[in-house]
């Protein structure tokens, strides 16, 4: 079983930047995805913001294309999002994942807030 921590969220202005990082408890081998949904609203579905395989193919939502960056440290089974040029439509609950095929982890969320 793998757990996952995350740090980083927080209230930041609009045009400002926070750093998201989720440290695996165990190694995770470079073939399994890892990185983020966010969930805008209670009621809302979660949906993917970034992810990385193998350290270099990254996808990100066209939402956040251009704005925020994912990296991956495979040595120390941790996965970061930077985050920049905030905006309020960023404003979500952020979950850090790790998958492979069928198989899937979640942390258990970190708040980001960003004001007008």
């Amino acid at each position: 079983q793998v757990q996952l921590a995350e740090s980083g969220g927080g209230l930041v202005q609009a045009g400002g930047s926070l750093r998201l990082s989720c440290a695996a408890s165990t190694t995770i081998p470079s073939m399994y995805t890892m990185g983020w949904y966010r969930r805008q609203s209670p009621g809302q579905q979660r949906e993917l913001v970034a992810s990385i395989r193998s350290g270099r193919d990254a996808n990100y939502a066209d939402s956040v294309q251009g704005r925020f960056i994912i990296s991956r440290d495979n040595a120390k089974n941790t996965v970061v999002l930077q985050m920049n040029s905030l905006e309020p439509e960023d404003t979500a609950v952020y979950y850090c994942f790790v998958s492979y095929y069928d198989e899937r982890y979640w942390g258990q969320g970190t708040q980001v807030t960003v004001s007008p």
